[in-house]
């Protein structure tokens, strides 16, 4: 394996190849992230552990997409059963990614809690008040007004991004390269890092596409005189571009990793056996 390093501008160019794999296979892409969405709501319905389920899920999500992705590149429809392909190899190397899993679900959860117990609860007390169905205006006020509730958020933004690095490739690795947890990790984050100036331009290009399509669909919606459609157009956006942006995953880990085999292809030898 030989960890590569982009040009910055590679980051525009994985938004653009994720959404030209996506709209090669449009109706299969979203049922894919149609039963992930599924999958996770039943979870969630798991008493006391279902939280825990869903997360541990994430890795074998983005590794399911990444095979997806794959597949389509060579003709192929994407299946549901992508999701279950990383545990069906050896042994060892299920259980690995299984424990990839546990351990994203750990920090996440941890992070939850460490943010909350720096906000005080405010996020989560912002979130039932917006959707109470007896919402108060004065009630909004005041938890948006609170400093609590900035520090909060800042600290889990700056945490998820921390925790994104070492699991970003790791699922990748484990399942294309076999490697073990620490390595994996440890592997994803130098990648992510050596790549940052892609990976920051890869944000940005996903956070202006956004914004984008927001003020697009007020504008259109507000001439045609139809604002109560908006939430609606905004929904149909996010699940496409959140699909879009699991599909562009594949791309980001084929730049950032180089197989030995390939390596030598490229030079003109033979690969090794």
């Amino acid at each position: 394996m030989k960890l590569l390093t982009v040009p910055a501008g590679r980051g525009v160019l994985w938004v653009r190849s994720g959404f030209r794999v996506f709209f090669s296979k449009p109706l299969a892409f979203s049922a894919l992230f149609a039963a992930f969405l599924f999958g996770a709501l039943i979870l969630l319905l798991v008493p006391f552990v279902g939280a825990l389920l869903m997360l541990a899920t994430l890795p074998l999500v983005s590794q399911g997409f990444m095979l997806a992705t794959k597949g389509a590149l060579a003709g192929h429809s994407p299946m549901a059963s992508v999701f279950l392909e990383p545990l069906r190899g050896r042994r060892t190397q299920a259980i690995v990614m299984l424990k990839i899993g546990l351990i994203y679900a750990a920090a996440s959860l941890l992070i939850m809690w460490l943010s909350d117990w720096v906000d005080g609860g405010t996020f989560n007390a912002l979130q039932e008040a917006m959707t109470s169905n007896t919402a108060d205006a004065e009630r909004l006020d005041e938890l948006l007004a609170d400093p609590r509730l900035s520090t909060g958020m800042l600290l889990r933004l700056t945490l998820a991004s921390c925790l994104a690095l070492p699991f970003w490739h790791a699922p990748a690795l484990v399942h294309w390269q076999s490697q073990g947890p620490a390595q994996a990790l440890f592997s994803s984050t130098i990648a992510c890092w050596r790549n940052k100036g892609a990976f920051t331009v890869y944000a940005l290009t996903w956070s202006v596409l956004v914004v984008l399509f927001g003020v697009l669909i007020n504008s259109v919606f507000i001439l045609l005189g139809a604002p109560k459609l908006v939430p609606m157009a905004a929904m149909a956006g996010g699940l496409m571009f959140s699909t879009v942006f699991y599909v562009s995953l594949y791309f980001t880990f084929s730049d950032c990793f180089e197989s030995q085999a390939q390596a030598e292809t490229d030079a003109g030898m033979p690969p090794t056996a």
